[in-house]
């Protein structure tokens, strides 16, 4: 199904995640998006949010009666998305979900089950798969430029001050939060790596607190194999000051390809049994970006995850990153909790 008019879109939360929400909605006007209002829970400050956001700050409840709302974007604390993503689906709005899309894989089956009885599209952001540099390394193993893949590894050494924890009481919590640098950081890396090696079938991990007073991990490493017997490495911390860029590496039997922040190092393809592809434009980052503030990465992956979804809406398709692909990044995070131990530290909450 199609239409022309307005696509509509709440947003859930008033938080770093909600402004690059409204950064998108605003850029994808010219598809149709439009800011209807704001969900939030304390009404002591619906005026401030208005007045930021330039749309009508509003009780969820009020958001879910709302028949001109169409579209919800959840930027609430990790642990309040599966319920309320249940909710707007049952309430007949479309879900725009922020990573991670719940805290256990039988959170995100009731997530895609839902939305999908219900008609409703589910998208969930995470937004670096729709980075021009990205595509273009999918694009490569896709097309066997690298040959068959071997090894794979991401490295994230990020800083977060323990006042970043401190802004609010669900940071740093598994109740909330649902861990630490790699559910959290980690997780836009790890959906890298599950979309261009496949879904691991085992994992290996290390983690600890080492330096945040917080309940989950600022430090882990991790090992991922796949069924070829290809494997990724992982390492992470948001303990290093003042955060340096990630890497994304990438190997196979024709080449490999090295990625630090957005900027390609090293791009090595092989052309046996595929025409030549040439390396995405190179340009250099400024800075550590995402590696040393939650604010520090662009608003273009949410723009274009934005722009996607207003098609799926209308168009009636599934979104660029929907709930089962969602399902695939939060399952190799839970896979390496598992391995590490963590899993017995989150309580009641499970990997199945």
């Amino acid at each position: 199904m199609t239409t022309s008019r307005d696509i509509r879109f709440a947003i859930l939360g008033a938080g770093v995640a909600a402004d690059y929400h409204r950064q998108a909605i605003a850029a994808n006007e010219d598809r149709g998006a439009r800011l209807s209002a704001v969900g939030h829970y304390d009404p002591a400050r619906f005026d401030e949010i208005s007045a930021r956001f330039d749309a009508p700050c509003v009780p969820y409840e009020t958001i879910l009666r709302d028949p001109d709302v169409d579209c919800v974007c959840i930027c609430t604390p990790s642990g309040q998305h599966e319920e309320q993503a249940v909710a707007a689906a049952a309430a007949g709005k479309h879900v725009l979900v922020e990573k991670p899309m719940a805290l256990t894989l039988g959170g995100a089956d009731r997530m895609i089950e839902t939305c999908a009885g219900a008609g409703a599209q589910l998208g969930v952001v995470l937004q670096r798969r729709a980075t021009p540099v990205f595509e273009r390394i999918k694009e490569a193993v896709a097309s066997g430029h690298l040959g068959t893949l071997t090894l794979g590894a991401i490295t994230l050494p990020y800083y977060r001050p323990e006042s970043y924890y401190g802004q609010a009481a669900w940071r740093g919590t598994w109740e909330m939060d649902g861990g630490g640098v790699l559910m959290n950081q980690g997780i836009h890396l790890v959906d890298l790596l599950v979309w261009l090696m496949g879904d691991p079938v085992a994992a290996a991990g290390y983690a600890d607190t080492l330096s945040r007073d917080i309940e989950v991990e600022d430090t882990l490493a991790g090992v991922l194999r796949f069924a070829s017997g290809a494997v990724a490495t992982i390492t992470a911390t948001t303990t290093t000051d003042p955060g340096f860029p990630h890497r994304l590496e990438i190997y196979g039997t024709d080449g490999g390809i090295q990625v630090e922040g957005e900027t390609v190092r090293r791009w090595e393809v092989g052309t046996a049994g595929a025409p030549p592809l040439e390396p995405p434009t190179v340009y250099e980052t400024s800075d550590a970006g995402a590696a040393g503030s939650a604010r520090g990465i662009s608003a273009a992956g949410h723009i274009k995850i934005v722009r996607d979804f207003v098609g799926a809406v209308r168009g009636n398709r599934a979104p660029m990153v929907d709930g089962r692909e969602g399902r695939r990044s939060l399952a190799a995070v839970l896979a390496v909790y598992d391995a590490a131990g963590l899993n017995d530290q989150r309580g009641e909450l499970t990997h199945v």
